[in-house]
């Protein structure tokens, strides 16, 4: 009977230890969710970073835990991981309408630093559907929208620029390869003219060899010429001498 009395307190204290866990989780939980709010008010935002990864841990998805954790990561400067905890928190708090809403709203503020205008518009609009009474939130999506439209507008003027540079670089390109095909023809008519005046050359060469030659030859036919003529002379005065001395 003693050993069944002890077996029986045995099971009775794991009944306990049970049903007292999830208490106990709690209140693990909602502790390092109390010292993550302490050092963030001390500014020690890494500090209450890690109470807060420590709470969510207990849980699992705790959306207390998640919101807390991307204040934290938001006061670091750090907005693409802050706006991925205030999505989260977001989705985790769609039973309550104003903890979604003010999850919705971080978001946007996450991603108005991220200067994703649009995307902020978009969060701002969901978290004022759930509460339309977010004066500050009506303040953000004007500047959001604000600035948008002048990144809009400045996009617009660096296209403009890019394309007037892009007609300035073709007009420069285009004007030196008009230089070019000027400067080659000039080279070309140069090269003709050289070509022109050397067959000139060889022409006046040609010619003066030609005039030479027929002198010459001139010189020649005259000389031939005059012999021919001292040789008929003499040929008449010989045939004149003989019948001079002609015996009868």
């Amino acid at each position: 009977m003693k050993v069944r009395a002890t077996a029986y307190r045995m099971i009775g204290a794991a009944i306990c230890l049970v049903i007292l866990s999830p208490s106990l989780y709690g209140q693990d939980e909602r502790e390092y969710i109390r010292k993550g709010n302490r050092l963030f008010k001390k500014g020690e935002f890494a500090g209450s970073e890690r109470m807060y990864r420590r709470a969510e841990e207990q849980t699992g998805s705790g959306n207390d835990a998640i919101f807390n954790l991307g204040d934290a990561l938001y006061r670091q400067s750090r907005f693409s991981e802050a706006s991925a905890e205030f999505s989260r928190a977001a989705k985790t708090g769609e039973t309550d309408s104003l903890k979604r809403a003010d999850g919705l709203y971080n978001l946007g503020n996450s991603l108005l630093k991220e200067q994703k205008f649009s995307e902020s518009i978009s969060a701002y609009i969901s978290s004022l559907k759930l509460n339309p009474d977010n004066m500050q939130a009506k303040y953000n999506l004007a500047y959001a929208q604000d600035q948008l439209k002048k990144q809009e507008e400045q996009q617009q003027q660096d296209q403009n620029k890019d394309q007037e540079q892009d007609g300035q670089n073709k007009d420069q390109q285009d004007k030196q390869d008009q230089n070019k095909d000027q400067e080659q023809k000039e080279n070309q008519d140069q090269q003709n003219e050289q070509q022109q005046d050397q067959q000139q050359q060889q022409q006046q060469q040609h010619s003066a060899i030609s005039r030479e030659d027929a002198k010459r030859l001139l010189d020649a036919l005259a000389g031939k010429e005059k012999e021919t003529q001292e040789k008929v002379q003499r040929d008449k005065a010989a045939q004149a001498k003989v019948r001079v001395i002609k015996n009868w």
